[in-house]
C-alpha cells in the first residue's frame, strides 16, 4: 500500500451496504501521490471512463429503475475516486425514489464533482433504452502473438526502446496482457491496453516485454496508465502518443483511463472481456 491514506479507504475491509443515499461513502484519493514519481510532460490530455453496471433507484411508486451509468473524470481532477467507495455510493441510491432520471443525474455529477475537484461528465442510460451492445478487440495491431522470453514482472522502463535507424511511423499498437495488482487488496487487475503514436518506430517486442513487466505492480488502474505513459514518452521520446487501456469490470465497475499528448477521442466500444 503505497498511499497512507489508503488505510481508511473501504477496499479492503468488511462493510455492510448502505440502505440510504449517503455522499459521505465517497472515499477520494489525491492524485499528487502517485504522480510526484513520475516525469510528466508539461502538457497531456485525459480521461478516466467509468462505466457502471450495478445502478438503480426507485420511481415515485416504488418501482425500481435500472440503468447504465457512465462517469467521465477528467485527468486534471487533483483526486480520483476509491472503486469499492464508489460502488456502495452508487449503491445508496438504491431505496431512494426520484421523479425524474435527471434528478439522479444532477445528484451525482454534483457529489463526484465536489469529492473529486473537478466537473465530471454524467450520461445514465435506462436499460429499456439500451441498444444492442458490440464486443471486440481494441483497435490496432495486436503484438501478442511474437515469440519472446519474458523475465520482467517488475516495471522495467529500460526495456522500452525504438528500432535501430527507425523510421518514423505513426501505428496503433494492442496487448491483452495487461496486468496489475491492487494496492489495497493485492487482487488482480485485468485488462487491454491501446499504444497510438507517431514517431520514430517502437520495437515491438520491447513494448510487449514492458507491458508484461506490470504484471506484479500494485497499482490503481488511473496510475498504471499514467505510468506506462510517461515511460514510453520518455524513452522512445515519440511526437504524438496515446496511451489507452480498458480493465475488466470488478463490482459492476469498469475503469478505461486514458492519456494523451493532444486532444483526443477514445472508442467506447467494450473489449470482449468487459
Amino acid at each position: 500500500m503505497h498511499d497512507p491514506a489508503l488505510v481508511n479507504a473501504p477496499l479492503g475491509h468488511e462493510t455492510s451496504y448502505p440502505d440510504a443515499y449517503d455522499a459521505k461513502l465517497l472515499f477520494p484519493i489525491a492524485r499528487a501521490t502517485n504522480r510526484a514519481a513520475l516525469a510528466i510532460p508539461a502538457i497531456w490530455h485525459g480521461d478516466d471512463i467509468w462505466n457502471a453496471y450495478e445502478l438503480s433507484w426507485l420511481t415515485p411508486k416504488g418501482k425500481p429503475v435500472v440503468a447504465l451509468g457512465r462517469f467521465t473524470f477528467p485527468h486534471s481532477s487533483p483526486r480520483l475516486v476509491e472503486s469499492k467507495s464508489f460502488k456502495l455510493y452508487l449503491n445508496s441510491f438504491s431505496e431512494e425514489r426520484f421523479e425524474h432520471a435527471d434528478t439522479v443525474s444532477q445528484i451525482l455529477k454534483t457529489d463526484l464533482g465536489q469529492a473529486v475537484g473537478a466537473d465530471v461528465g454524467v450520461q445514465l442510460q435506462p436499460l429499456a433504452q439500451q441498444a444492442a451492445q458490440q464486443h471486440g478487440p481494441m483497435e490496432g495491431v495486436n503484438i501478442d502473438a511474437a515469440d519472446i522470453e519474458i523475465i520482467a514482472y517488475e516495471p522495467s522502463p529500460g526495456l522500452l526502446h525504438c528500432l535501430p535507424s527507425a523510421e518514423v511511423v505513426n501505428e496503433t499498437l494492442v496487448s491483452d496482457l495487461l496486468k496489475s495488482n491492487c494496492p489495497v487488496t493485492g487482487q488482480p487487475d485485468w485488462g487491454s491496453v491501446q499504444v497510438r503514436y507517431s514517431g520514430p518506430q517502437i520495437d515491438r517486442h520491447a513494448l510487449l516485454r514492458y507491458i508484461v513487466s506490470l504484471r506484479r505492480h500494485t497499482e490503481f488502474h488511473e496510475h498504471c496508465v499514467e505510468k506506462m505513459y510517461c515511460d514510453i514518452w520518455q524513452a522512445c521520446q515519440p511526437h504524438s502518443l496515446l496511451v489507452y487501456a480498458r480493465y475488466t469490470r470488478r463490482g459492476g465497475l469498469d475503469i478505461n483511463p486514458w492519456r494523451s499528448s493532444d486532444p483526443a477521442s477514445v472508442s467506447q466500444a467494450r473489449t470482449t472481456r468487459q
